[in-house]
């Protein structure tokens, strides 16, 4: 059962369930409780179950650990304390780890002295931090005197699990807290970290408190059902959920750099971006920009150093290619206050301590609500300050985007997320670790297995195909020397481990966080190289795109192991971004509220009404507001329809390039779009035996039809075209064209190695990624053989389904398009609509290239007002007159 407190205790209340000491200590440091801990401290007391979400800067670490410490000394003023770990914090952060040690440590030592003073006999609470960080003779030493609180992250926790001496000390836990929990429950590390959990139970034959702290969780109830798990009647363990999360006031704004977005060049809207960044700067003590990539942030650093002469000592970088020890250096710098800027991409997102943050600065947008309160929620970081967070956007759609996005940030509402089900690349290795600890029935351990919440529902017969894979009986895979894990007796339904090996293989072996490394890229015919991309690049390329490297275009043709052949290709347009690979994607459920917004808009300007009051409530200044009006002006007035979340436009057009396009505004973010744009891609490629190319954007897809078929496709034939895809079976459809692409390739190997069935170190050997891949592909291929439903292949198909596209989304929209509560209107336009532009020009967002896309969509903008008979002027007056 889930329990939401709804009134907290009182401060009599929370600080009376103290150790004495621990509250004398408590009420000479602070004067009052925070909003967490008047929750937390009687809960934790009372060893409930507790899910926390709070702000940053709300006291959330004291809230989780005070009553624990408390319990502790209440064990040493006994006598009672052993030399035994009784709380285990894990954190998806090694430097979060390094703040929490710190952080705790002075109050132990002057709780401590308060005994000391008072005559009273009592052991000191030790703490320390295990991470793959911590040299083998501090963890000998943990061994010999093991820390009563024990710092780590969700690999070392893993690997602690089956260390056999050490696994002994964690018999005595008693509290569980994991800090960060919204960073772990949408991912793999944390789906491997729920069986952890669960092992360490069955480890300590009991149960144990399970504390969960974050600063952005919805829903809370899947933040729970993550936290605690299942009991062995299979119900969700009791769980109290605390949320103070909206106890921090907001001060929120979208900031336009120029009047137009269209027709003030590129120079002057550069200029003017970094003036106002130089305004917020000098206005504010210390100030936190985020761009959306690292090579931004690099941009960024190096033009304000330029043109307004800071220092290093003034402003710096901070990404995750810098070397730890820089980035360190920057922290300490930020939490001594002498820096006054830092700019990053998402390294500095989650809760390490930077010290006082005045104001933050977001360029682009950050694509969901929830990031957006994440990285403002750095400033203002003392209990009660407010968050001052302002938003720069240098397109038209940003500008809806993040006006949106704010509005409903300031009503409290959060994007939602979702634990990854059934992973079952992360259960071969817990197989694997189980079984070198001992012999198990299958139906213990799938019981266990079950207690975590990705699991709650894995079949026995999955769990049998994994053993079975675990335990070598696909003879044909020996050839390929992958050999047999363990040992599984179908008869008597038992297995364990097999070979001596096996626990050194496990323990180099162990984690979520696949190799990457750079892919050479080199020139058909003559296979001559010509740079590099990054392997997560790569991985989303379809055969046909178009992108840019070193200034030119090329045109994608295959991949070999490490490297990728491209073709020269002069005037066509690129259809991928360079950065693509690090591009966030829009929520679905901030799509959603966009496309309610359009609709809103649409409804008025059809009923003949004016709809500026609508755009005046959005937290955005005056330049943004009129861009926007006028943005929705000119959709409407060139294509009789603004498409929203209950429309889908889609526009048979051409660009200036003379691509044929059929470009479908289905705003639902881009990981649905890229399954949308597949599914219908497939269909008509299918259909008239031809090769389509797309282009995914969170607003909508394009796709590419060569020109002698594009006059084939008529309204009735797109109306055939999506009731196939209504009626379809989509899995099925994108796991047949899945099978032969890059991100298969890819991604197979990612779980082969987590699976084992890859090994990225043997006998202390590293394998070079090349050498993995060459192996997952002799695999890959060799299995598509002997099983097509083999359980790395099923996984894989999984991931990219679910974690990378959004098929189950893409399955609601296709549902709700056959049930009517989405319609659809096809139109024939000689230009592409305005809320098309951003999209199809698209791939040429990059620097090199920002100008040539700033001048088609001033070309394109230009001749849509040519068609309407309207100037910028005139549009501009109508705008005045609706302002007044």
């Amino acid at each position: 059962m889930f329990y939401y407190l709804l009134k907290p205790f009182t401060k009599e209340e929370s600080l009376s369930c103290l150790n004495k000491y621990v509250r004398e200590w408590f009420e000479s440091n602070f004067k009052d409780l925070t909003p967490p801990q008047y929750y937390s401290f009687k809960l934790i007391s009372e060893k409930k179950n507790l899910l926390i979400t709070a702000p940053t800067g709300s006291g959330k670490t004291l809230s989780g650990f005070l009553s624990v410490i408390s319990y502790l000394f209440d064990l040493s003023l006994k006598n009672e304390l052993k030399d035994e770990v009784y709380c285990i914090y894990v954190s998806p952060l090694k430097a979060l780890n390094n703040d929490i040690k710190k952080n705790l440590e002075i109050p132990l030592q002057e709780i401590y002295k308060k005994i000391k003073e008072s005559n009273k006999e009592a052991k000191e609470i030790r703490i320390a931090i295990r991470t793959g960080d911590v040299p083998p003779h501090e963890k000998q030493k943990q061994l010999r005197n093991p820390p009563q609180i024990l710092v780590t992250t969700p690999e070392s926790l893993a690997i602690m699990l089956n260390s056999p001496k050490f696994s002994e000390k964690l018999k005595s836990v008693e509290f569980l807290i994991i800090d960060e929990i919204h960073e772990l429950a949408n991912n793999k590390r944390g789906v491997h970290l729920s069986l952890s959990v669960e092992r360490l139970a069955d480890i300590a034959n009991k149960e144990f408190v399970r504390i969960g702290l974050g600063a952005t969780l919805h829903p809370l109830e899947e933040a729970a059902r993550f936290l605690v798990g299942l009991n062995e009647k299979g119900e969700f363990r009791d769980c109290y959920i605390v949320d103070v999360s909206w106890e921090k006031g907001y001060d929120l704004k979208v900031l336009s750099p120029v009047d137009d977005l269209i027709y003030t060049p590129d120079e002057k809207i550069e200029e003017e971006t970094y003036k106002l960044l130089d305004r917020i700067i000098k206005k504010n003590k210390t100030t936190l920009i985020f761009t959306n990539t690292r090579s931004g942030t690099e941009r960024v650093v190096f033009n304000l150093k330029k043109k307004f002469k800071y220092t290093d000592d003034e402003i710096a970088a901070h990404h995750g290619s810098l070397s730890r020890e820089i980035r360190l250096e920057v922290e300490d710098k930020l939490k001594r206050g002498e820096l006054k800027a830092v700019v990053c991409s998402t390294s500095l997102e989650l809760g390490i301590d930077i010290g006082y943050i005045s104001t933050v600065v977001q360029l682009g947008s950050p694509k969901s609500i929830t990031r957006a309160i994440q990285r403002i929620g750095r400033s203002g970081h003392r209990f009660g300050d407010t968050s001052v967070g302002r938003i720069i956007v240098m397109n038209r759609d940003d500008l809806v985007e993040c006006s949106i996005m704010l509005y409903y940030a300031k009503k409290r509402m959060l994007d939602s997320f979702s634990t990854p089900k059934n992973c079952l690349d992360i259960l071969a290795q817990h197989v694997v670790g189980m079984a070198i600890n001992k012999k198990w029935n299958v139906d213990d351990a799938l019981k266990l297995i079950r207690r975590s919440y990705p699991y709650m529902n894995l079949s026995k017969e999955t769990f049998i195909k994994v053993l079975k894979y675990l335990a070598g009986h696909y003879v044909e895979l020996k050839d390929r020397k992958v050999y047999g894990k363990i040992w599984y007796d179908e008869s008597d339904q038992m297995f364990g481990r097999r070979g001596k090996y096996i626990r050194t293989i496990y323990m180099l072996n162990i984690g979520t966080i696949p190799d990457e490394v750079a892919i050479d890229v080199f020139l058909l015919p003559e296979k001559k190289w010509i740079g590099n991309i990054e392997e997560e690049f790569l991985m989303r390329l379809k055969k046909g795109d178009v992108f840019v490297l070193g200034g030119k275009t090329y045109k994608f043709s295959h991949s070999k192991n490490m490297r990728c052949y491209v073709e020269r290709v002069e005037n066509l347009a690129p259809t991928i971004p360079p950065w693509f690979s690090e591009m966030l994607p829009l929520n679905f459920d901030l799509a959603m509220r966009i496309g309610e917004f359009r609709r809103k808009v649409c409804d008025r300007i059809k009923n003949n009404q004016e709809f500026f009051d609508i755009i005046d409530k959005l937290p955005a200044d005056s330049k943004s507001k009129k861009a926007m009006y006028k943005y929705l002006i000119e959709q409407y007035l060139y294509a009789g329809v603004i498409p929203n979340d209950k429309l889908i436009l889609i526009e048979k057009t051409q660009d200036f390039e003379g691509r044929k396009l059929l470009i479908f505004h289905t705003l639902v973010g881009r990981r649905t779009n890229d399954a949308l744009s597949r599914i219908f891609a497939i269909i008509i490629a299918k259909r008239f035996e031809t090769d389509v190319g797309t282009i995914i954007s969170d607003n909508g897809f394009a796709l590419l039809i060569p020109k002698e078929i594009f006059n084939l496709i008529n309204e009735k034939e797109i109306s055939d075209i999506i009731n196939q895809a209504c009626n379809e079976n989509v899995e099925n459809l994108l796991k047949e064209h899945l099978r032969y692409t890059e991100i298969m390739k890819r991604k197979f190997r990612h779980n082969s190695t987590r699976s084992f069935l890859v090994l990225r170190n043997y006998k202390g050997y590293k394998i070079s990624v090349n050498k993995q891949q060459l192996n997952s592909q002799t695999i890959l291929e060799a299995i598509e053989k002997i099983d097509p439903e083999f359980p790395i292949i099923e996984e894989t198909l999984r991931e990219i389904m679910e974690d990378i596209m959004d098929v189950p989304k893409a399955k609601e929209i296709l549902r709700r398009i056959k049930s009517k509560d989405i319609e659809y209107l096809v139109k024939e336009f000689p230009i592409p609509t305005p809320f098309s532009h951003v999209m199809i020009t698209f791939g040429e967002a990059d620097i090199v290239l920002m100008k040539d896309r700033r001048k088609k969509l001033k070309e394109l903008h230009e001749a849509i007002l040519k068609k309407l008979n309207l100037s910028d002027e005139e549009l501009l007056k109508s705008i005045n007159i609706a302002t007044k």
